[in-house]
């Protein structure tokens, strides 16, 4: 038997002392919370500072995981999605994001279009605490659990 083979991504809700919401604007997918694959022999929290660095520019603490995405469909996914807090810098453009801006927490919806994106960060913003399992899947998209 052959072995699964996932992409595993992580993508993270931070806040800043004002409550707001750090935003990226990726080239096709459009507004969205900083995220990105975690490299071979990586650990999470490392990939996660990483891109988020990478992408907006900023650091984070206080990082939790909140919800766990399973892609069911091809190329097959895990996403750790995770809340964080502001630590230091400014939200800064990068190659992969040309912006990236803080965002008023009730606005955040209006500005995330990608039904995929537009889920993820509406489970983050209801999250209770507890750690979710939650699946889907594309080509069409739907929610499976």
């Amino acid at each position: 038997m052959s072995q699964p083979k996932h992409v595993v991504v992580v993508s993270c809700m931070i806040r800043n002392t004002a409550d707001e919401i750090l935003l990226v604007k990726h080239h096709l997918r459009g507004w969205e919370i900083p995220q990105g694959r975690v490299e071979e022999r990586e650990a999470l929290i490392y990939a996660l500072s990483r891109e988020v660095l990478e992408e907006a520019g900023v650091t984070i603490c206080n990082a939790k995981p909140a919800i766990i995405w399973s892609k069911v469909s091809d190329p097959a996914a895990v996403i750790f999605c995770f809340t964080a807090q502001h630590s230091s810098g400014e939200p800064t453009p990068s190659e992969e994001t040309p912006e990236a801006e803080w965002c008023p927490a009730d606005k955040v919806l209006e500005r995330i279009t990608h039904p995929v994106n537009r889920d993820r960060i509406k489970a983050l913003l209801e999250h209770d605490g507890n750690l979710h399992l939650r699946s889907y899947a594309t080509g069409p998209y739907r929610i499976l659990s």
